[in-house]
């Protein structure tokens, strides 16, 4: 049985000849590094430049919300709980028959189970709820991460206006149907 010639397939430990040319490196890695400038931010000094699309928390408009119940049953976290009530609004014309419409009694986000996926905003048909780029809202406490709605309606004054429309673009159908003339009747021309 023949032994290993080399010292490094033989387990012994290496010299200290092959160790400094290492460390040596190592060492000028580490002066190279610390006389660079740093990118990092100082987050509670300064404040993060966030992206416009930002994901941070999602704000409740509660005029817009007609308790359609859509994104609570989107939610693939059920993390949203809606409670209405119908309400009966009289008629305004004579003859006319009352209506009824739902009442918000309570609209709230569970955020410690939420996913921040977006479904409930992009499932709204009444444009209830929105992206704020607020993201400061950490809680000692797992229960306080219950939202309802007067704190979700609160983040409202934090969402940006969107963007303005590109002005090579088409103009938006609504606005191209209003500006279209009045059709004239079909018949017999006098």
């Amino acid at each position: 049985m023949s032994t290993p010639q080399n010292p490094s397939q033989s387990g012994s430990k290496p010299t200290s000849k092959s160790l400094l040319p290492g460390i040596l490196k190592g060492l000028a890695t580490t002066a190279k590094t610390a006389t660079r400038k740093t990118h990092t931010h100082e987050y509670p000094d300064v404040a993060p430049d966030l992206p416009p699309r930002s994901r941070g928390v999602i704000a409740l408009m509660e005029e817009n919300c007609t308790s359609c119940m859509l994104c609570a049953r989107e939610c693939p976290d059920w993390c949203i709980y809606i409670d209405s009530h119908k309400e009966t609004i009289p008629a305004t014309t004579e003859g006319g028959r009352d209506r009824q419409r739902n009442v918000l009694d309570n609209f709230s986000i569970d955020f410690s189970l939420c996913m921040y996926c977006g479904i409930c905003i992009e499932v709204c048909p009444f444009d209830a709820l929105f992206w704020s780029p607020q993201f400061e809202y950490a809680e000692t406490d797992i229960r306080d991460l219950l939202h309802d709605k007067e704190r979700l309606g609160g983040w409202m004054e934090s969402v940006p206006p969107p963007p303005a429309l590109d002005e090579r673009s088409a103009e938006p159908a609504e606005i191209a149907a209003a500006n279209k003339p009045a059709r004239m009747p079909r018949g017999r021309p006098k």
